[in-house]
């Protein structure tokens, strides 16, 4: 999975919903640079992470990843 461009997307639909990264962060529980860092590409965002802000956001785990990278029950 290609965090980086994962972080881009993110970030991208937390600007198109009118959200604020530190609704996000405080949601989440992931401290504010920690979270820019993800959103701007300068760290990695782990699984656990990416499940948190997923929830916090309202969608699916798969919003942002492209669909071959979704790993299912059945897969695993």
């Amino acid at each position: 999975m290609n965090n980086f461009s994962i972080g881009k997307k993110i970030k991208k639909y937390i600007d198109s919903k009118g959200l604020k990264q530190s609704f996000v962060s405080e949601a989440t529980g992931i401290p504010q640079p920690i979270l820019s860092a993800m959103l701007n590409e300068k760290r990695n965002i782990y699984a656990h992470e990416y499940a948190l802000i997923c929830k916090v956001l309202g969608v699916s785990l798969d919003t942002f990843v492209p669909d071959e990278q979704v790993a299912t029950k059945e897969a695993i």
